[in-house]
């Protein structure tokens, strides 16, 4: 028998052994390499989300962060593939727990067991509490500064002025301000309206973490030129001409609007419009201007319709004067210390003269003896009308003068001054 080492054939089976024990070999060193390096990979996962399950129907939970930070140590691939494919869940479970104050831990979900986790943080306080809902009126704000000058917020409106605010029962009480702001830019100078969101705060002033409803409403702001109504004054001015008797100069305007800055308003009681009576020749209406004071802005009229009465007298019978001797037809008479009526002042101010200090007139009538001697001190009523009064100091007025149709009169006193004061 041949020797078997000698045969080509027995050399390659040999050879082929050899290399297949070899490479088994080699792959198992390799394997257990790898293996052996497998346990070291680790990796963080940062703002994982947390869910909370709770009875959100009629509870409140705080305390539950919304994200935590996840440490992952284990084979490498499972830590890649856990986390490119994210399909773990983080829980917090509260359905089973009382109202109140609870620690409670964080809870992973679909993570290989072969994966060491670890949460930062693991555990929370979390507060459950009642859920509560309360109604609460909208305060509106709006920072007059940005008005143009002279202009003036009278009224701030909010629609819907009542919202529902929903929250745990702790914050729900601690509410001490529900606010909403209008805004613009500086120098309004008209009404406007915008939507602006509802702001809830505590009594320091902190924002609240509340359910609004709604959360936007519309802000109304009405603005307004600042204005003061004053009362016109009438003065007559010059002297009558030859045989005419000025008997009365009035108005049916007694009061005219002023416009403008208000420190400039309040320095204003009245308008004084001069009336001449030197170019007067009869009974009848004149239009004046209303004189605008300076600051203001504007006037509501810039004229006045005056109507001035007068008794023209011929040649034969001079103007009645109290130092004039009665004519045989005519006689004249003084009525002294006829009192002075104040009208339509506000029940909120009270009068008192300081011209004439007595609060009294005389008027000189010239008329028919027999008219003279029918007359009385109650035949005629002089008044003031302060119903456009509304502030304390010192005011002028125009007297106002009733009498009988058939008399000439004069009366001693153009105007009167009263000092007005609050009751």
């Amino acid at each position: 028998m041949d020797n078997l080492m000698d045969r080509p054939w027995f050399l390659r089976i040999t050879a082929l052994a050899l290399a297949i024990i070899l490479f088994f070999s080699v792959q198992a060193e390799e394997d257990k390499k790898t293996g052996s390096t497998i346990g070291d990979s680790q990796d963080v996962l940062r703002d994982v989300p947390v869910e909370v399950f709770y009875d959100n129907e009629n509870l409140v939970v705080t305390g539950v962060p919304k994200t935590v930070n996840m440490s992952i140590d284990g084979p490498a691939n499972l830590v890649q593939t856990t986390k490119l494919l994210k399909d773990f869940t983080l829980k917090v479970d509260l359905r089973s727990l009382e109202l109140g104050r609870h620690t409670v831990k964080i809870q992973a979900e679909n993570l290989s067991e072969k994966l060491d986790v670890r949460l930062d943080p693991a555990t929370v306080d979390v507060v459950i509490e009642e859920k509560i809902s309360k109604s609460f009126p909208v305060e509106p704000e709006f920072n007059e500064r940005l008005l143009a000058e002279g202009f003036n917020a009278v009224r701030k409106e909010v629609e819907p002025s009542m919202i529902q605010v929903t929250g745990a029962k702790s914050v729900i009480e601690s509410i001490s301000f529900v606010k909403v702001s209008a805004t613009g830019e500086q120098g309004i100078d008209k009404s406007f309206e915008q939507k602006a969101r509802v702001r809830v705060l505590d009594r320091d002033l902190n924002k609240l973490n509340v359910i609004i409803e709604p959360e936007d409403v519309t802000v109304k702001v009405e603005v307004k030129e600042n204005s003061k109504e004053v009362p016109i004054v009438l003065r007559e001015k010059g002297v009558p001409g030859e045989n005419i008797v000025i008997d009365s100069v009035f108005s049916e305007m007694k009061t005219v609007t002023l416009y403008g800055p208000q420190k400039t308003l309040e320095s204003i009681g009245e308008i004084r419009v001069d009336v001449d009576v030197s170019k007067v020749k009869e009974s009848g209406t004149v239009e004046l201007n209303v004189p605008k004071p300076k600051g203001v802005s504007k006037l509501s009229e810039d004229k006045v319709k005056v109507n001035i009465r007068v008794t023209t007298m011929n040649g034969e019978d001079p103007p009645p004067d109290v130092s004039m001797e009665p004519t045989e037809e005519d006689v004249t008479k003084e009525f002294k210390n006829i009192p002075v009526a104040v009208k339509g002042l506000d029940e909120k101010f009270s009068s008192s003269f300081l011209k004439p200090t007595e609060g009294v007139v005389d008027v000189t009538v010239t008329a028919k003896e027999e008219v003279i001697n029918s007359l009385d001190v109650s035949d005629f009523d002089i008044s003031v009308d302060a119903s456009g009064t509304n502030e304390e100091g010192e005011h002028s007025y125009p007297l106002s003068v009733v009498a009988p149709d058939d008399i000439a009169w004069k009366i001693s006193e153009d105007e009167v001054t009263l000092e007005i004061k609050l009751a």
